[in-house]
């Protein structure tokens, strides 16, 4: 699905991009979300026999990205195998939207600090990408936001089996994403991975940062 309204915005090369190159395009992108034009993605889109649940959970997740001396990188985690939904896979730090939750930001920076303990005032939140519903039942709002450095984190070992940061430039390389497939409950089924020394970021992740080449310019 291509970024509604977002065709007329010239492609920014993937070597060049810099904070205040994104600043500027997520400026564009909150403007036009103004009139409504927020999309919205999903597992399903490259499974359209596979339909979006019916029932969905509010969650939010900061899509965190790094301003260092040689360029943005990402920060990811691994999550605990453990854990009820998404277990061992790769994501952005957040989850569920609580009560007290002011605004998606709100939730994204409140799960960020929780889990991986990377404080609200080292971030900020720039915009947001496409709403992402997943198959397991989330409907997922991803809010970017700039870190600045220096900064500590603590992971939370309930939640997060690893951190590790990938370099933005990687991610908008002209060979990335990957497409494979698996079967999912005897069904095949499509999706994108960005493979990275060892690690796969597939699933709505993948999905996410698709999205963000998007935003950026960069099909894939």
């Amino acid at each position: 699905m291509a970024l509604a309204g977002f065709e007329s915005v010239a492609p920014c090369p993937s070597a060049a991009v810099s904070a205040h190159d994104l600043r500027q395009r997520f400026a564009v992108l909150e403007a036009r979300a103004a009139d409504g034009g927020r999309g919205v993605r999903g597992d399903h889109d490259l499974n359209p026999g596979m339909p979006p649940p019916a029932e969905l959970r509010e969650a939010a997740v900061l899509v965190p990205l790094v301003e260092r001396p040689d360029g943005l990188t990402v920060i990811f985690t691994r999550r605990t195998a453990h854990l009820a939904s998404h277990a061992g896979q790769v994501s952005f730090p957040g989850g569920h939207t609580e009560e007290e939750d002011a605004s998606p930001e709100d939730a994204a920076l409140r799960e960020t600090e929780e889990e991986i303990g990377l404080h609200r005032r080292h971030i900020e939140p720039i915009g947001r990408l496409d709403t992402y519903i997943t198959r397991t039942g989330f409907r997922v709002t991803p809010v970017v936001g700039l870190v600045k450095p220096p900064f500590d984190l603590a992971p939370d070992p309930e939640e997060v089996a690893e951190l590790f940061e990938v370099p933005l430039a990687v991610i908008l390389a002209p060979d990335m994403p990957k497409r494979e497939s698996r079967d999912l409950f005897g069904v095949p089924r499509s999706f994108y991975v960005f493979p990275w020394r060892g690690n796969s970021i597939w699933g709505a992740t993948a999905g996410m940062l698709v999205n963000l080449r998007d935003v950026l310019g960069e099909e894939p």
